[in-house]
């Protein structure tokens, strides 16, 4: 049980949200610059014993409509996330994953 916290996400510079609808992000996770969330994407938690361990978008990170990131991962600078995509690991920068539970498909080079 959480009580008298304060939550507040770290949003980047230039962040794009798109679509505004059905958007759920967990207040202890971090955008970077320039990252582009698209409608009905989550990030959030995994588990329940953990409040804080939420997700970290660096910057340049693309997320596709429907996708879901969640736990305490890291998705690298300028990574892009397919569309209903469901990640629960780390993803490196420059990677494409898409999938339940997302895989890598692609790597693309990171614009700096």
């Amino acid at each position: 049980m959480c009580t008298g916290s304060t939550w507040s996400v770290s949003v980047g510079r230039g962040v794009v949200i798109e679509h505004q609808g059905g958007i759920v992000i967990h207040g202890a996770s971090v955008i970077g610059d320039r990252c582009i969330i698209r409608q009905g994407c989550t990030m959030g938690l995994r588990r329940l014993d953990d409040v804080t361990a939420a997700p970290v978008l660096e910057p340049g990170v693309q997320l596709g409509a429907g996708a879901a990131v969640l736990g305490r991962i890291t998705i690298g600078a300028g990574s892009r996330i397919g569309a209903n995509a469901v990640v629960l690991d780390d993803v490196p920068a420059g990677v494409v994953v898409f999938g339940v539970p997302a895989r890598p498909v692609t790597s693309i080079p990171v614009q700096a």
